[in-house]
């Protein structure tokens, strides 16, 4: 049997055999995306087979199976979706072909334009995206308004008044067409969200339009002809776009939200018992199988979606008057956030785990059980509860007792080596380990909604105690299995510093995800006070229905305390990141690090020379994003001059030079890889839209129902490479071509256009109305990728390379702060790295890797871009972030230091100065060298400092005892 399907990244055909011993299939399928998540649809399977009838001729299983499939696609949300579009874009191309509303659009060309603002803000979204989109759609209009009111008056009172028309026009030119579009640019870049991406190319038309195509700025007169049509087409088009998502399968973000929410405690409980799993039969197998790998980047898509969905969700708690529900699902997410953290800092402490065990001499970490098919490193075999491996409901003689005294004696009496530490450690923790595991998932996979459409908040009372009671026992556990690991005769044996250092490591290591675990679990409490409280205001809503937010005078708006990730503040002010001229920091603008937020270079007592205070008051134009908006205008400058020319307008307009200034905005990206792909997608939609155009009048001969009908079914098409395959620029650059070709054609068929006559007047030239518009899209997508290339061009290479530099030495600055002498210092634990902090590093992160995929599409002729390479570097990132946070929940779960471990960390001042300045030097020398990919020679590892740390740790215990 062979299978024929869609590949999802490249979306061609693809053959691969299963069983050859059965006779040959061929299974058709067709590929969709749901939420971030592939599926595949089986159309029909052929086969070698006699094709069957039945007795009432009713077809072939294979067409029975093909509309069966296409019906259930079509019941699916995707498929309605799709219809929704469809329905949405028909009525829009009302506008042109009904003579009644084409009347209301005036004589202007571009009724079209009401059909494409249904394709931009198609109706396949959620209530709350759909406010978001109005709201949007409004402020472009009010900006491309303002700019093409004032480039009329300012042209009219130089051409007019002071009799300067060159100046007018250069003005106009400079500060309106450059300034104006350069800052759209700035906005897309600046914020980076796909409505705004889509409002900017809304209000770029719009400018491009009345500055360089209606001829009143040129003329000095003034024209509201062509801006009062805008706005007539915005709301036409964003009113037939609401009223089909809103009356037709109407998809709400709050139930979206509350949907996914339940999908992410789900992956929560699996990756919590996947973990666990892993660490209580001391194999790292299970970390390294697909499905956990699966399991994990699920777990990211689904948080994406919940702040996605979260944010949308916002819009309509807004609208109806429910702000403080809203503030309280915040805060929940926020919670949710903080458990993704700590399962990250479990991964990461089971994992040192496993690194220990495996290093020479210690055995191997394949396993540490007899039953699991591997040998203790000890002599004698010992045997353990194989029980441990399986996170299930704890028998009631398990979790009151967990181990028998005499076994534990017998045990204690055969610890040889320092991997039986580790078996000893779960022999004792094991069983309340599971027993806390066990709860923590039954919970985790009964809250925080129950099932739709009412999903009601799941909470109860019971869990509460349960957790409570889990976590007493747990921690009791925990001290008693540290206690006795510590007690135990031969880890108190004197050996050689090395050995002493295994000890100390495998115990530390142990108290550390023993400690994560808990630290899930109280984060778990707060979880559920959390839904305590968003149970409360669902069910009886004790305040009412509020609409604060319209109290714009009002400096905060949330009734709720919120947590989770809040925007960081640097108030770091080490003299390492600001001293650094090299390029890797300069060069990484905006993603790096603000300027403003670094420390201010001054020398002590001396006054700021004047060249330093013009470099400081510059400062602002060294960041990559004013750089974009700068050569963004420049580039829409010298592509708009020919359109002020008296000599090269004609040729401007004859070509449709303002699509392709249009084309131009579109293409252009913060990275030369961004723009790439979309001047790919631009031209390729832009052909198939011609291609598309051109059958479509051949067919239809210009008939007005032929055209509609022709165009529900592009509609049809380009909705599902818009939202099942998740393609929207592509899809949308079909359709605007199309629109552009074949709408337009026919209202100049119908005599709807003035001084329209250059492409064929009432007898339309289909070919060379396409042509035009190809070749002024052409000519833009080139236009952009010149621009990107030559002023100030920024590689997304470049960029991630900088990126890790400058995010490795925020690191190594962080352990240059020490962070236990922090502790012993201040008595406080903002002084190493709170929350905010650790939660930007995270966003950076991100942030990197949207460079990475960008990078992808970047031409080298060296040599192709290592993504491999740098995907296992961004992993090994993640994973010393996880490491800083296990470190980090330490610290803040317990700022107060005891007078004992005061004592430990004076005694121990030295080695920790030792093991953070090496650790800060490797960080450091990943920074420098980040460029000559490969590490300085002479750097060494922190073995030895690490062995100190724990010699002197281990001398001290033993004096203690």
């Amino acid at each position: 049997m062979a299978h024929l399907g869609v590949n999802p990244s490249s979306a061609r055909l693809y053959l691969s055999p299963t069983s050859p011993a059965r006779p040959a299939f061929l299974d058709v399928y067709f590929y969709t995306t749901s939420n971030g998540i592939g599926n595949f649809h089986r159309i029909f399977r052929h086969g070698r087979t006699r094709m069957t009838s039945n007795a009432n001729g009713d077809g072939s299983p294979e067409i029975r199976q093909l509309f069966q499939t296409v019906w259930d696609f079509a019941k699916s949300r995707t498929g309605k979706g799709v219809l929704k579009c469809s329905i949405a874009y028909f009525l829009g191309s009302l506008a042109t072909f009904v003579p009644a509303i084409a009347s209301m659009l005036g004589q202007q060309d571009g009724k079209h334009m009401v059909a494409t603002i249904t394709v931009y803000f198609h109706p396949a979204r959620s209530q709350g995206s759909m406010f978001e989109a109005m709201i949007l759609a409004v402020l472009a209009f009010v900006y491309a308004a303002f700019v093409g009111f004032t480039s009329m008056g300012i042209s009219i009172f130089f051409g007019r008044v002071l009799d300067l028309v060159v100046v007018g026009h250069v003005i106009v030119l400079i500060v309106f067409c450059g300034g104006g579009l350069g800052f759209v640019g700035w906005i897309k870049q600046r914020l980076g969200h796909p409505l705004v991406n889509i409002s900017c190319s809304l209000t770029s038309l719009a400018i491009i339009t009345v500055l360089t195509k209606e001829g009143a700025v040129q003329a000095g007169t003034f024209s509201e002809d062509k801006i009062v049509q805008v706005l007539k087409m915005i709301v036409m088009g964003v009113i037939a776009t609401t009223a089909v998502s809103f009356s037709i399968y109407p998809v709400s973000a709050r139930a979206d939200l509350r949907e996914d929410m339940i999908a992410f405690t789900d992956s929560l409980s699996e990756l919590l018992v996947r973990t666990t799993q892993t660490f209580l039969i001391g194999s790292e197998a299970e970390l390294k199988t697909p499905e956990y790998r699966r399991a994990t980047e699920k777990h990211k898509g689904l948080l994406a979606n919940v702040e996605k969905n979260l944010v949308e969700a916002k819009h309509e708690h807004f609208v109806a008057g429910t702000e403080r529900e809203y503030w309280l699902n915040a805060k929940l997410v926020g919670c949710m956030q903080r458990l993704a953290q700590n399962i990250g800092g479990l991964k990461n402490a089971a994992i040192t785990q496993f690194l220990i065990l495996a290093q020479p001499g210690l055995g191997s970490s394949a396993g540490i059980y007899p039953d699991t098919g591997a040998n203790t490193p000890s002599t004698t075999h010992l045997e353990f509860p194989g029980a441990l491996a399986v996170i299930e409901e704890a028998t009631e003689n398990e979790g009151n007792e967990p181990v028998t005294q005499d076994a534990a004696q017998e045990y204690e009496n055969l610890v040889l080596t320092p991997n039986d530490v580790f078996a000893e450690f779960i022999l004792h923790l094991g069983p309340s380990m599971k027993s806390l595991a066990y709860t923590l998932r039954e919970i985790l996979d009964n809250v925080p909604f129950g099932p739709g459409p009412q999903y009601q908040v799941t909470v109860d009372a019971q869990y509460l105690s349960s957790l409570q009671d889990a976590v007493k026992l747990y921690s009791q556990s925990r001290q008693d299995a540290l206690s006795k690991i510590y007690d135990n005769n031969e880890v108190n044996k004197k050996r050689s510093i090395a050995v002493e250092a295994d000890f100390e490591e495998i115990a530390a290591s142990c108290g550390v995800f023993s400690y994560a675990l808990l630290d899930f679990a109280n984060d778990m409490t707060t979880y559920l006070d959390v839904l305590e409280d968003l149970k409360l205001e669902v069910e009886e809503r004790p305040k009412g229905r509020t609409w604060d937010w319209l109290k714009f005078w009002r400096t905060s708006r949330s009734p709720v305390p919120r947590s989770g990730p809040v925007t960081y503040q640097d108030q770091d002010s080490d003299p390492l990141l600001t001293e650094s001229s090299s390029a890797t920091t300069q060069e990484a603008g905006t993603l790096a690090f603000d300027p403003s937020r670094i420390v201010k270079l001054e020398k002590n007592g001396q006054r700021e020379t004047v060249r330093y205070r013009v470099w400081k008051a510059i400062a602002v134009f060294r960041r990559d994003d004013t750089r974009f908006a700068i050569k963004v205008g420049a580039g829409a400058a010298l592509y708009a001059l020919p359109s002020f020319l008296s000599s090269t307008r004609p040729i401007y307009q004859h070509f449709r030079g303002e699509w392709g200034l249009l084309s131009y905005m579109l293409v252009c990206s913060m990275t030369i890889g961004a723009s790439n792909t979309t001047s790919y997608a631009r031209f390729l939609g832009t052909c198939l839209g011609a291609i598309c155009a051109i059958l479509a009048w051949v067919l239809t001969e210009g008939n007005a129902f032929g055209l509609a009908a022709f165009g529900w079914f592009m509609s049809i098409w380009t909705a599902y490479v818009i939202v099942a395959q998740g393609k929207g620029p592509m899809g949308r650059f079909i359709m605007l071509t199309y629109n552009l070709s074949a709408l337009y054609a026919y209202s100049l068929s119908v005599k709807d256009l003035d001084n329209d006559d250059d492409e064929g007047g009432i007898s339309p030239i289909i070919t060379e109305i396409a042509f035009h518009r190809v070749v002024a899209v052409l000519t833009g997508c080139l236009w952009g990728l010149i621009i990107t290339r030559l002023i100030w061009p920024i590689s997304a290479k470049q960029k991630l390379n900088d990126g890790l530099s400058t995010l490795w030495l925020r690191m190594g600055l962080i352990w240059k702060r020490m962070p236990l002498e922090c502790r012993l210092r201040e008595n406080t634990a903002n002084a190493y790295m709170d929350e905010a902090e650790e939660s930007y590093l995270h966003r950076f992160l991100s942030q990197l890797e949207k460079l990475r995929e960008s990078a992808i599409s970047e031409i080298n002729l060296r040599a192709p871009f290592p993504d491999d390479s740098y995907k296992r570097l961004l992993s090994s990132t993640a994973s010393m972030l996880d490491a800083f946070h296990a470190m980090n929940i330490m610290i803040l779960k317990e700022p107060r230091l005891s007078a004992g471990e005061a004592a430990i960390l004076r005694s121990t001042t030295s080695e920790r100065a030792q093991l953070s300045l090496r650790i800060g030097h490797l960080f450091q020398g990943l920074h420098n060298q980040s460029h000559a990919r490969k590490l300085a020679k002479g750097i060494k590892d922190i073995s030895s400092e690490l062995e100190g740390l724990f010699d002197v740790l281990n001398e001290d215990r033993l004096k203690l005892q």
